[in-house]
C-alpha cells in the first residue's frame, strides 16, 4: 500500500514540477541501476523539499529520503513526507540552545583545546560528548571532559582565523550548546531498506543553503554505506553522486539540470578497516567521504563567489559560437569546466586581465539595460521600427489572453510572496550558512499554491454557481456549470502561464529595439558590438591556449556532446496531454500572430539557460544569431545519431522527428561543417540555373568522381562535394519537406 501511496504522490508532484518549473532536463541517468540497492547523494541542497522532488522524479527508482524529524513534524509536509517513505532524521542543531555567559581561549598556543568560560554554567548545559557552536557556523567541536562550570576540555581545537578571533577576544565569544544525538535507530532503519533492494537518499550537507558553493559533508553517509557492507558483505550496494544544478531555483517557470555520477562501488579494504573500529574506522569513513566529495564536484558548479560565478557565466556566453543553440545539460557542463579551468589559472595574468574586462562589459550591459545576446543582432532603423511595431502589437494582444489567468491567481501570486518572504527571513534568523534564505522560496510558494489554488478554484466555481441563478436555471444545470468551470480554470491558468512567457520575451527584446531607432544611440550599440567581439576573440584565443593543460582531450572545435544516452525529462503524462492539447490548439494563433515566428509552443529542448531570444522571419528562419560554443557539434536525435539543427516549429504532420515531449521538430538539410556557407551559395546558385532553363544533365557533365578516392574532379580541379543530381541535391529555397 506504501508504494502504491508513493507512486500517486510522485505522479501529483510531478505535475507541479512541470508547472513550477520551464524545464528540468536530466544528463546521466542512464547510469543509475535499474535494481539493486543504491544511496543517492544529492548536492548542493538549494532549494530545500523541492531538490527531494525534482530528484525523485528524475532517478527512475523510488527513493526515501532522509529528511529533518523538525520538518517531518509540520502537519502537511510530515504528511507528505511520510507517503514518500521519509526517513525522520533529529539533528543537533535542530535541538541547539544558546549557552549562559561565553567562551575564551586563554592559552591558545599552549593548550588550544582547554575552554574557559565567563559567566557559564558548563556542569548543567553540556555533557560529554556534547557539542559546542560558535556563531555564523565558525567553528564545532565535541566535549571530551568538563572540569567545572567555567571550565572544560574539547575533541579538536578551533582553526578557523574567525573562531580564532572570537576566542581570543577579551571579552569572549557567545556560543551553543547542542546536544549528543544517538542515531542508531536511523542507520538501522537505512540498513533495512537498503538490504530490502530498496534506494535511499541522502543531502550530505545537512541542510539546505544558497550558497554558490558545496558546504562541508557530513559523514553519516560513509556510516551508512560501510555499515551497511559490514553486516551484510555479499550486498552490491552502489552510491550514485546527483548534482542539483539549478538557474535561479526560487523563481517560477526558471530550469535545472539534475546530472547523475558514475556509480560508486565501496572498495573491501574500506569496509574492512570500518570492521576494526577505532582510527581505521574514522579513516575508512574519511577516504570514502573524500572519494563521494570528488564524485559530486564532478556533477555540480562550485564557484567561490557570486561575482566569480556570474563571470564565468559571461564569458561562456562570449566563446565563440558557431550558430548551434547548447542543451541546458552542456550549459552546465560548460559552466562546470569554465570554473575548474578559472580556479586553475586564476593568478595567471591574462586570465585577470580578461576576468576585468568582462566585468566592465557586464557593467556596460546592466547600465544600457541589455543582454549579452542582443548586442550582437544587426538591424537597419527601418526594420527596428517594424519589428518594433509589430512586437508591441503582439505583446499587447498576449497581454489580453494573458490577463484572465493572471487576474484569477493574483491573490495566490501575492499570498505566496509574501508567505515565501517571511519564510524566507526565518529561515535566514535561524542559520548560520544562509546569506538570504533564498533556498526556502521555491518551497513556500509551491506549498501556498498547494494549499490556496483548490480553494480559491472552488470560491470561483460557486460566483458562477449563483451568477447561473439569474437567468432561471434549474440546480441541476448549474451545479454542472459551476462543476465544469472549476474544472477548466486549471487550463485557463496554464494557458495563462504560456501566453505570458511568449509576452515575457517579448518584452525583453523592446528595449534594444528602441534603442535601435533612437538617433545617436546606434553609436552606443555599434561599440558594444566592437567590444564584443574583440572581448570574444580574446577569450576564445585565451582558452585554446590554456584549456589543453587540464583538459588532454580540448579540441577547439567540438563541444562536448550529450550523451546519446540522456532522455528526456519524466514529465508527468498528464502535464504531457496538456502541452499537447495546447500546442495543437495553438496552431491558428500560430498563424495569425506569426510575423516573426515567435509563436511555437514547444518545449525548448536545447534551450540556453540564458532565454535566448531569438528573431525569426515568417518561414523560421533564424535572422539572429543562436548562441553557442565552437566545440559545438550539434544535437542528439531520439535515436542517438546527431543531427546539425532542428525546426522549432511544433507540428503533426508526416515526415518528421518525433521528440520526448511528444512534439515533432522537422529535419533540416546537413551542411558540410569545414564551408557551410560555401555549400549554401553552391545550391543557391544551383537553383538558379535551374530557374533559368540550365539541365542538371548538362551540369554532371562538369564533374566526375575521381578514382579510388572519396574527391571528385570539376572543370580539371578535384573537389570534396559531390556532382550535384537529382538524388542529392536539396533545394534550399524550398522549406517543404519531401515527403509533403
Amino acid at each position: 500500500m506504501g508504494l502504491q501511496i508513493y507512486d500517486f504522490v510522485s505522479f501529483f508532484f510531478t505535475v507541479l514540477l512541470d508547472i513550477f518549473f520551464r524545464e528540468i532536463r536530466p544528463r546521466g541517468a542512464h547510469k543509475v541501476p535499474k535494481q539493486g540497492p543504491v544511496i543517492f547523494v544529492a548536492a548542493p541542497h538549494a532549494n530545500q523539499f523541492v531538490d527531494p522532488l525534482v530528484l525523485m522524479r528524475e532517478c527512475g527508482r523510488r527513493v526515501s529520503f532522509l529528511a529533518a524529524k523538525k520538518s517531518m513534524d509540520r502537519k502537511w509536509i510530515g504528511m507528505m513526507a511520510r507517503s514518500m517513505n521519509s526517513i525522520p532524521v533529529e539533528r543537533p542543531q535542530d535541538l541547539a540552545k544558546a549557552g549562559k555567559g561565553t567562551i575564551r581561549l586563554v592559552d591558545r598556543k599552549g593548550d588550544p583545546l582547554r575552554v574557559t568560560g565567563l559567566g557559564t554554567q558548563f556542569t548543567k548545559e553540556l555533557m560529554v560528548g556534547d557539542q559546542i557552536s560558535l556563531p555564523k557556523d565558525v567553528g564545532v567541536s565535541a566535549v571530551v571532559e568538563i572540569i567545572s562550570d567555567t571550565e572544560l576540555i574539547i575533541k579538536k581545537e578551533f582553526k578557523d582565523l574567525k573562531a580564532i578571533e572570537m576566542l581570543t577576544a577579551p571579552e569572549g565569544s557567545k556560543f551553543k550548546c547542542m546536544p549528543h544525538m544517538d542515531q542508531s535507530n536511523v542507520y538501522k532503519t537505512v540498513f533495512e531498506r537498503l538490504n530490502a533492494g530498496h534506494c535511499v537518499g541522502i543531502f550530505p550537507e545537512g541542510g539546505s543553503h544558497d550558497r554558490a558553493e558545496m558546504l562541508p559533508l557530513k559523514a553519516g553517509v560513509t556510516i551508512m554505506a560501510l555499515g551497511a557492507l559490514a553486516a551484510n558483505p555479499d550486498l552490491d550496494l552502489k552510491i550514485v553522486t546527483c548534482g542539483l544544478n539549478y538557474f535561479h531555483p526560487h523563481r517560477f517557470r526558471s530550469r535545472a539540470v539534475v546530472e547523475f555520477g558514475e556509480p560508486l562501488t565501496v572498495p573491501p579494504e574500506l569496509v574492512e578497516m570500518y570492521k576494526r573500529g577505532g582510527p581505521e574506522k574514522r579513516e575508512a569513513c574519511g577516504k570514502l567521504l573524500d572519494t563521494i566529495y570528488d564524485a559530486l564536484k564532478n556533477v555540480t558548479l562550485n564557484a567561490p563567489d557570486y561575482e566569480t560565478l556570474m563571470v564565468i557565466q559571461a564569458a561562456r556566453r562570449l566563446y565563440k559560437p558557431t550558430h548551434r543553440k547548447l542543451q541546458i545539460s552542456q550549459v552546465v557542463e560548460l559552466n562546470r569546466r569554465f570554473v575548474a579551468g578559472y580556479l586553475h589559472f586564476k593568478d595567471n595574468p591574462k586570465v585577470i586581465e580578461v576576468k576585468d574586462k568582462v566585468m566592465h562589459y557586464n557593467t556596460q550591459l546592466r547600465y544600457h539595460g541589455l543582454r549579452d545576446h542582443q548586442v550582437d543582432i544587426q538591424r537597419t532603423r527601418r526594420h527596428a521600427i517594424r519589428l518594433l511595431i509589430s512586437r508591441v502589437i503582439q505583446m499587447i494582444f498576449l497581454s489580453f489572453l494573458t490577463l484572465p489567468g493572471t487576474l484569477m491567481n493574483l491573490p495566490i501570486a501575492i499570498v505566496a510572496r509574501v508567505i515565501s518572504n517571511k519564510k524566507a527571513k526565518e529561515a535566514l534568523a535561524a542559520s548560520t550558512v544562509k546569506i538570504a534564505g533564498r533556498d526556502v522560496l521555491a518551497t513556500w510558494k509551491l506549498l501556498v499554491a498547494l494549499g490556496l489554488m483548490p480553494t480559491l478554484y472552488f470560491a470561483y466555481a460557486v460566483i458562477v454557481f449563483f451568477y447561473c441563478g439569474r437567468f432561471d436555471l434549474s440546480l441541476k444545470p448549474r451545479f454542472l456549470i459551476a462543476w465544469a468551470s472549476w474544472a477548466f480554470i486549471p487550463f485557463i491558468t496554464y494557458a495563462s502561464i504560456r501566453f505570458g512567457e511568449q509576452g515575457v520575451d517579448i518584452f525583453k527584446s523592446i528595449r534594444p529595439l528602441f534603442l535601435s531607432i533612437i538617433p545617436g544611440e546606434e553609436n552606443t550599440i555599434i561599440e558594444l558590438r566592437k567590444s564584443r567581439h574583440e572581448l570574444q576573440k580574446t577569450i576564445t584565443l585565451l582558452i585554446n591556449e590554456l584549456a589543453p593543460e587540464i583538459y588532454p582531450d580540448f579540441d577547439s572545435k567540438r563541444i562536448l556532446d550529450p550523451s546519446p544516452n540522456d532522455r528526456p525529462s519524466r514529465s508527468a503524462s498528464g502535464t504531457n496531454l496538456a502541452q499537447s492539447i495546447f500546442a495543437t490548439a495553438a496552431q491558428p494563433l500560430n498563424q495569425f500572430l506569426g510575423i516573426d515566428g515567435r509563436f511555437e509552443w514547444e518545449r525548448a529542448e536545447d534551450s540556453d539557460a540564458d532565454d535566448v531570444f531569438f528573431f525569426l522571419n515568417p518561414a523560421g528562419a533564424i535572422q539572429g544569431r543562436s548562441r553557442a560554443s565552437s566545440w559545438g557539434a550539434g544535437a542528439w536525435t531520439p535515436d542517438g545519431s546527431r543531427s546539425r539543427s532542428r525546426s522549432r516549429t511544433s507540428s503533426f504532420t508526416s515526415g518528421q522527428i518525433q521528440l520526448g515531449e511528444g512534439f515533432r521538430l522537422e529535419a533540416l538539410t546537413e551542411l558540410p561543417r569545414d564551408r557551410p556557407f560555401a555549400e549554401v551559395t553552391r545550391r543557391l546558385s544551383v537553383s538558379r540555373k535551374q530557374k533559368h532553363g540550365l539541365h542538371l544533365d548538362e551540369m554532371s557533365k562538369e564533374t566526375e568522381e575521381v578514382d579510388g578516392g572519396p574527391q571528385y574532379m570539376k572543370n580539371g580541379q578535384a573537389v570534396d562535394t559531390p556532382p550535384i543530381t537529382i538524388q542529392n541535391m536539396d533545394d534550399p529555397m524550398n522549406t517543404k519537406s519531401k515527403e509533403a
